[in-house]
Parts: structure tokens; sequence; C-alpha cells
């Protein structure tokens, strides 16, 4: 029986409408701290638009705007035409649209205010956290809504990833995301130093497996066949690609651990799964590049399938060079340089921005039942935005291996060639200005498929409800009397989704439970104390200005870094420490062992305008923390709430914190009147140094200088 129904094109257009529009935003945003790297003035002086405060509106407006609205409008339109089945609930699909708009002005409103979490690609306070969860519970109701209705007997293999990614988001979401509240506006994580640090790089690493990847190899899975008109290369590649992916990436996320103070055993986990990455993300390379064989004069004359192929070619860089990096040897090298940055604007740039590229050039004149207005332009976008990625990419390997090798290397007399970490940052200086140059012309080829997709739709008319019609769903299990037991799991939802979630927890958990449970796995050290009420608040200023974008706190074991920055990092010098604060880039130097490295006076003058401590240096200025009054209205509530995740402040502490806050507060600010600088012991300034000054100094011997 032949059934007539019609597809939604209006929440796919709204989705790609906003793709175009958040992707500019998060490219220019991005663009404006590439040049604040060499031309501090862009800072502004100002709070809410300093390197360390837009950097994460930078990474979250591209990942979960940019690309997230990307995947809804590939998932929305793609699915269903497999399912030949409208999404289940118009309703939910506004909601969903919507709820995830207002998300993200949310975080575009409090990222810049200093409401942060600073973890790595979560750093969005907890109810922006809660907001995320009811919108993805939306958005997997009508996915699954629409499943289930299908009228196709079989799931095809972009269904799978978009399973994949549905159910391992919201794990990775929920189990990241259980933090404290301390207030409205500010939470503390519920996990501690090592463990925390575990857990954001299983999610950080993973956030980039699953909703930068599987999503995207589901939207390559249907729109590349569409785009070449060919069937997809092997069914059976696809299999193994698919379950191999999603069971091995889980365990990679302790490769971006190596060298610190996590356990051995996790670190090498991390990097074997890493290593054997490889094969399954280079099986779902091939299987897209074959997939055009006997079709390359196509590709040269169809820019659509050369945004593809471009993507596909630098996803297989990208999954190349992450197990690369998950060799001791060369993350010892490669760790905490531009290297880092490069990698992840390889995938970002290349396999994200192109395939979307690609995707919108496709889908646009489908929905306004027109042609593409101009190949010329799509071919200009195309060789502009390749030439400003060979750029981008280029420049910071150099400057990574510039870095690194300035960092390690000794003199005849076995000392450090470059002690001073700033001779480093300045010889890079010319890598900065061509890394912006390239993210210019990247930016200029997205302003030009602007131009030429509302050209295309100008041109056309747009099509909201498109007829279509389909025979009823006839359920059948031959394929599994017959043996093809995938061909059976492909036409049921349900088993399938509660497999691939058994298969995506086993890495999690054999590596984070043992972390929890076993006490050895991080031993504490007696001397290691809570912070004082006082450093507690400076290191929430420490977290709000978003220190931890530019400063790592984990000194590692090797010689050039105990010589220059101190006794390598120990696990136990972290319990007390929510979120974890290691860092994952060193744009200035470490920071574990700052305490009592300089003077009071000296952090003060520095935070006022760090040039006229450190001539050349590409830091913002603060000044507004010697204006601004320290906000002791939450003290009580913060250290309730820290005693809540573990920390050993006695009951009734909260009561006298404020007393013994403004006793250190008031100690610190003598010692700067003294040295003849206009302190006063109420304003942000003074936590900020009494947080900086206890750093690494619960097993550090020694005085204050005064240097």
């Amino acid at each position: 029986m032949i059934e007539t129904f019609s597809y939604d094109n209006k929440i796919v257009k709204q989705f790609a409408f906003a793709t175009i529009f958040w992707g500019i935003v998060g490219m220019l945003v991005g663009l404006t701290i590439a040049v604040q790297l060499f031309y501090p003035p862009l800072n502004f002086n100002i709070p809410y638009t300093t390197f360390g405060r837009i950097r994460p509106l930078h990474t979250n407006a591209v990942i979960f705007a940019f690309v997230g609205n990307a995947i809804f409008m590939g998932v929305y339109y793609s699915l269903q035409r497999l399912c030949k089945a409208r999404m289940f609930s118009d309703i939910l699909s506004k909601i969903h649209f919507w709820g995830w708009q207002l998300i993200i002005v949310a975080a575009a409103i409090s990222l810049p205010l200093g409401l942060t979490t600073s973890k790595e690609y979560a750093e969005l306070e907890f109810p922006i956290d809660i907001a995320i969860t009811l919108v993805w519970v939306v958005f997997g109701i009508n996915l699954f809504g629409t499943i289930i209705k299908r009228r196709e007997n079989h799931m095809y293999v972009a269904i799978w990833f978009y399973i994949a990614t549905w159910v391992t988001v919201a794990v990775l979401h929920i189990v990241n995301s259980i933090e404290v509240p301390a207030g409205i506006f500010k939470s503390y994580s519920m996990y501690a130093g090592v463990q925390d640090a575990l857990v954001q790089w299983w999610y950080g690493h993973n956030a980039v497996a699953f909703f930068l990847t599987t999503p995207y190899l589901g939207l390559m899975y249907y729109f590349l066949p569409k785009a070449a008109n060919r069937p997809i290369y092997s069914y059976r590649l696809s299999i193994l690609h698919f379950w191999s992916l999603i069971f091995i990436y889980i365990w990679a996320g302790p490769h971006h651990l190596l060298y610190t103070a996590l356990p051995d055993w996790a670190q090498s986990l991390g990097t074997v799964f890493s290593i054997m990455l490889i094969a399954p993300s280079w099986g779902g390379m091939i299987n897209g590049l074959l997939t055009l064989r006997g079709a390359w004069d196509k590709v040269r004359e169809d820019p659509i399938l050369k945004f593809m192929v471009v993507a596909v070619t630098a996803y297989g860089m990208a999954t190349l060079e992450g197990p690369l990096l998950s060799l001791k040897n060369v993350n010892a090298l490669a760790h905490f340089t531009d290297w880092i940055i490069s990698h992840v604007h390889i995938g970002a740039l290349g396999w994200n921005g192109f395939l979307t590229f690609g995707v919108l050039y496709w889908l646009v004149p489908k929905l306004f039942r027109t042609k593409l207005h101009s190949k010329k332009l799509a071919n200009f976008h195309f060789w502009t935005g390749s030439l400003g990625i060979i750029f981008y990419a280029v420049a910071l390997y150099w400057s990574a291996v510039t870095q690194s090798l300035m960092w390690k290397e000794f003199n005849p007399l076995g000392m450090l060639q470059y002690p001073n970490f700033l001779e480093t940052v300045l010889q890079i200086i010319p890598m900065y200005i061509i890394r912006a140059i390239g993210g210019t012309l990247y930016l200029i080829g997205v302003f030009v498929m602007v131009y030429n997709l509302v050209k295309t739709a100008k041109s056309g008319s747009f099509l909201a409800e498109e007829p279509a019609e389909a025979p009823a769903l006839q359920k059948t299990t031959d394929h599994f009397r017959k043996g093809k037991r995938h061909r059976w799991l492909e036409g049921k939802p349900v088993q399938f989704l509660l497999v691939s979630t058994v298969v995506v927890l086993i890495g999690g958990l054999v590596e984070i439970i043992p972390t929890f449970l076993v006490k050895s796995n991080i031993p504490t050290i007696a001397s290691v104390k809570p912070y004082s009420p006082l450093e507690l608040l400076g290191r929430d200023i420490y977290i709000r200005e978003g220190c931890v974008g530019c400063h790592s706190q984990m000194i590692r074991p090797f010689r050039s870094e105990t010589e220059r920055y101190g006794e390598y990092s120990k696990a136990g010098e972290y319990v007390y420490d929510h979120p974890f604060l290691w860092g994952s880039k060193r744009t200035g130097p470490d920071l574990h062992r700052e305490g009592l490295k300089y003077s009071h006076l000296w952090h003060y003058l520095h935070m006022e305008n760090p040039a006229s401590m450190s001539p050349g240096s590409i830091m913002p200025s603060y000044p507004w923390l010697l204006i601004n009054d320290l906000d002791v209205s939450s003290l009580e509530a913060k250290i309730n709430a820290m005693r809540t995740v573990g920390v050993p402040y006695v009951e009734g502490y909260e009561k006298q914190a404020l007393a013994e806050l403004q006793k250190q507060a008031e100690m610190i600010t003598l010692d700067i009147n003294k040295a003849g600088a206009p302190a006063e012991s109420s304003k942000e300034i003074i936590a900020l140094i009494a947080y900086l000054q206890r750093l690494g100094t619960d097993i550090k011997s020694g005085s204050l200088t005064g240097k």
C-alpha cells in the first residue's frame, strides 16, 4: 500500500541559515583572537574582549553553533529521506531549533562576562548545561520517533552514526557536567585534580569524536554519494568502520595527558587505543574517497565534490596526526605547543568546515528548486579556503617546532639556552601573523559563499512541504534466520541503540572507575592543604579571566621543564583543585611553581601592565582588577560547595572565612604599599595575587625573593 506524506524542509532551512550566521560569528571571533596574539591592543583593555574570555566564545561558537547547527541541518534533511517519513514531531523540531539558538545566545553572553567552568569545550555554567541536556533529549525523541515510524526496513549507515552520536554525547555531557552550584552562575566540578583531568579529556577527546566526527561521517555517507550520484563504495567496510570506530575512540582520551600526573597505566591505554584508531578512521576515509572511483572528471568540474574530497582528506590527515601525537616521544615535543592548535584546525577548517560548505552548496539549490548561482564563485571559495588552511596550518607547524626546540635547548655549560619564556614567544610572532592571514582568506571564502547562496535562494522558490510517497513498512526477520544478523540489527533501532551504548561505555568505564576507586592511583601529600578563602576567590578570578587558556599548571618530568619551572608536578598536589587547571597550551609560561617566585608588587604591576615588567609581552592588561571590589557575598556558599565536593573545610568554617580573608588581604596589601604602590585590600587584584603566590608552595621550599 502506497502512503503519501511530506518532508519538512522548513526546519532544514532554519538550521542551514543558523549554520551560516553562527559560522561567520564564530570565525570572526577566531580571527580576532588570532590578531590579539601579535597585536595586544586589540584586547581593548576592557574585561569582555580579552583573549582569555573570548577564546572559549570562539571554540563554543564554532563547535556548538556552526558545526552543531550544520549537524542538525544534515540530520533533519537526510533522516526524513532515509526513513521515508516526516520528522516525528514538528513541535519538537521547533523546540529543538529555538532551544539550541537560545543556548548559543546564552553562551555568547555568559562567556565574555567570565561565567565559565574553564573545562575545555565544556565551559558553560550549570544552568546552560541543564538546558543543553533538555534540548538534547528533545532531539533524541524526535530522532528515534522518526526512525521508529520509518517506511524503510533497514537503517542506512548514516543513521547508525546519528544514533551513536546521540547516545554518546548524552553520556559524555552528563558525566562531565556533574558539579555543585555555589550560586546561580557559579559551580565547582564534583571531581578534583587528576580525576577531573581524566573525566574532562575523556569528554574533551570524545566531544571531538562524537560531535565533530561521527555525525559528520553520517553526513558524508549520505551527501557524498548523493552529490556524486554513486553508491557508497563498500557496505561491509561501513560496518567494520562504524563498530570499530565507536568502540576504540572512547578509550583514547588519556593521550591528552601524557607525561602528566595521570597514572601511567591510563596514559598507556590512551596511547595504545589511539594508535589502533588509525585503522577505522582511515577505513571511513577510504570508503568515502573510493565512492568517487571513476568519477574524478566530475570532481574536477564540480566544486561541491571538491569541497567534499578535501574534507574527507582532511579527516584522514587529522586522524593520522592524532595517533602520531599520542606517541610519547612525539608528545614530549608537541604538547603545549602550537602543533595542537594546528591539528585541531585541520579537522575544524578542513573536515567540518569544507564538508559543511559542500553540503550547503548541494542542499540550498535543492531546497529552493533552482541551480547554484555561480560555480565560479564556489570554485573561488574552494581555492581561497584551501589556501587559508595551508597558511594557517603550515605557520603553526613551524611555530610549534620553534617553540619546542627553544624550550628544550641547553647551552654547552648545561644551562637553558633560552631561560626567559618570552624569548620563544617573540620568535614566533611572524607565524601568528601568517596564521591570521590564513584565517582571513578562509573567512573571505565564507563571505563569498554567503553571497552565492543568497543569490541562489533568490533565483528560486522555497518548498516548505515537499510531497513524497512510499509503501508502508513491512517488518521481516528473514535476515536474522539467514545469518545476516547485522541486517537484522539494522531493522531494530532500539536494539541498535542498546548495543551501541554498551560498545561505547566499555572504554570509559575501564579507565574512569579504577581512577576513582583505587586510592593508590591518586596518592595524597600530607603538606597539601585546602585553599584559604582569599586564595579560593583568587582562583575563581583566575578562572573567570581565562588564564588557563595560555598558562599550564603541569610541570612534566623533563629536565628542560624542571630547570625552567621547578620540581615536576605530583598527583597529590591537585586533590583540592575543583576544577583542575593543567591547561593544554603554553602561550605563556607554566605557573605551577609560580608561588613566591616574584614579589607581591611584581604581580600587582604585571597585571596592571604586563609589558612594564616583561617588555614585549603579548599578555593583555587587567587594570579592572585594581579597581573592582572583591565580591565576598558568595564566600559562604563557595566554602559550603567546596566542602560538598570533598574539600575538608571544618563545619562552621564558612562563618569565620571572611575575617580570615580580610586578614590575609591586609598583609598582602601592606607589603605592596611598603613597596610604593597604592594597593587596596578590598580589590580583586589582591585575591588573585594570593592565589598566584600559593601555587606550588605546599611542597616547595623557599622564601619571598622580591625579584
